[in-house]
């Protein structure tokens, strides 16, 4: 245990000490091929498909949140091209860390990583109090929201990761599967009652600069809806978080992230049109479940809005389920290369990263049961992931301009130009994460500053040099040297 103490030298020698300290640190290879790893993409986001990105549509009306979404949406497929020519350079479970590690330097490569994290952790918390919600609310077992239910999701979902990648991958594949076809299913049943002039129904706030029934609350209300326009695709970057457990990376990961997000865009958009269209924007603005909303409308529930209704626990279980995933392999990535305790990395015989995956969902579980506040969670969320990809989008910019040389088995299509255009509009929708929830980015930045001073005064100063994303920033300044001698 002794390579597991805060006294440790910051770069462990090579030999022997390295090869024990990272065999006790592995992942299942080979373990996830591009299908599962595309799921893994869907599932990330199907839950905000259900709910969610209709609070826009009182942030900037129809055509407010149809403008945000389509930026959003143009932002996530620049930084998804970008992280798909990253993660074949680097496949390792670092993700964006990783990338940001070799560009931006370990002060770089920190921020990036602490702020994914923030993102995968808090996100699953949210989504837990949405899990309880419905189960309530469909009078499931006549359980009630609340501490038992999120425990019960936290134990059940932890304990089939700790099971092995590979299983939880196909069952989370399975759940996304039924939720993507009830978000189909759905489209065809609204569709039948749609009326294009519903959708710009909302009052329009005559003081505001620009309104109109398009834009009831004027121009400002698009940047405003940015936000919710990202629930249509907020967590498919997180695909790079399996690279090290993928088949193949360097084919599968750029096919996985091409193909998900090719998915979510069609689901957002039929999802947006059907819902918004069927019952009008005014009446699913403000709803908790705005699909069954707009199949119902005022006629009571029928066959279909209770088969949406439960499909979509399906989605919120995908999300929380495949989220939980995600936070552990940053923390592994990070703890592995000493910026987190070390200890924090230790895997099992079935090469789960155990206390990656009880940890983060211990403060998951105890936030949502403190709190019951999902909304918040997830805008904090949404702020820590917002500044995880202009920091991801720079990585892309800074290795192309300073290391135009590195092997790039996949190339970004239109190179600096595509993460130029998702690093402008991710500062864009960090800027209108404090137009929706000030407390909350606020909130987000104190976490963000005690996790700084930890780096800075501690853990910066015990990194270990043989971890991967180590080694590949390390190999960098080595070739630098060469390249000034």
């Amino acid at each position: 245990m002794a390579d597991d103490l805060s006294t440790a030298p910051a770069t462990p020698a090579v030999g022997d000490a390295d090869a024990e300290y990272l065999q006790r640190r592995t992942l299942r290879r080979g373990s996830a091929g591009w299908l599962l790893l595309t799921g893994l993409g869907v599932a990330y986001v199907v839950s905000g498909d259900f709910s969610g990105w209709n609070v826009g549509l009182s942030k900037g009306g129809f055509g407010g949140l149809a403008v945000a979404t389509v930026l959003m949406g143009a932002m996530y497929a620049c930084l998804v091209f970008s992280l798909a020519e990253l993660s074949t350079i680097l496949p390792t479970a670092g993700g964006g860390y990783g990338f940001a590690r070799r560009a931006l330097g370990p002060w770089g490569g920190f921020l990036t990583g602490t702020a994914i994290l923030i993102e995968y952790v808090l996100a699953p918390a949210a989504i837990v109090i949405f899990i309880g919600d419905y189960v309530q609310s469909l009078g499931l077992f006549g359980l009630t929201s609340g501490w038992p239910v999120y425990l019960g999701c936290f134990v059940i979902f932890i304990g089939v990761h700790l099971w092995g990648v590979g299983e939880a991958l196909r069952f989370s594949l399975i759940v996304t599967a039924v939720a993507v076809a009830a978000l189909l299913i759905f489209a065809v049943g609204a569709l039948t009652d749609f009326d294009a002039g519903s959708l710009d129904n909302i009052p329009v706030d005559a003081g505001a600069f620009g309104s109109s029934s398009w834009l009831p609350f004027g121009v400002l209300g698009i940047w405003a809806a940015f936000p919710f326009g990202m629930w249509f695709f907020l967590g498919v970057e997180g695909v790079p978080l399996a690279a090290e457990e993928a088949k193949d990376p360097v084919r599968s990961m750029p096919r996985a992230l091409a193909i998900a997000m090719g998915v979510l865009a069609l689901l957002a958009l039929v999802t947006f049109f059907a819902a918004t269209g069927a019952q009008g924007a005014d009446a699913v603005k403000s709803a908790g479940n705005p699909l069954v909303v707009a199949l119902e409308g005022d006629g009571g529930p029928t066959a279909l809005s209770r088969f949406v209704n439960y499909a979509g626990l399906a989605g919120l279980v995908a999300s929380f389920f495949s989220l939980i995933y995600a936070g552990s392999r940053q923390l592994f990535a990070l703890s592995r290369a000493g910026y987190l305790p070390r200890f924090l990395s230790l895997t099992s015989k079935r090469k789960a990263p155990y206390l990656g995956l009880v940890i983060p969902g211990a403060i998951g579980f105890a936030l949502a049961a403190a709190t019951g506040d999902g909304a918040r969670m997830l805008n904090i969320a949404v702020f820590g992931a917002t500044i995880s990809y202009a920091l991801m989008a720079l990585s892309h910019i800074v290795l192309r301009r300073r290391e135009p040389g590195l092997e790039r088995p996949y190339r970004t299509p239109g190179g600096v130009l595509t993460s130029s255009v998702a690093f402008v509009l991710a500062l864009s929708a960090l800027v209108a994460t404090f137009l929706v929830d000030v407390e909350a980015a606020l909130i987000a930045l104190a976490v963000y500053a005690v996790a700084l001073a930890y780096f800075a005064f501690y853990s910066r100063h015990r990194l270990v040099a043989s971890a991967p994303e180590e080694e590949f920033a390390a190999l960098a300044e080595a070739e630098a040297e060469l390249t000034r001698d």
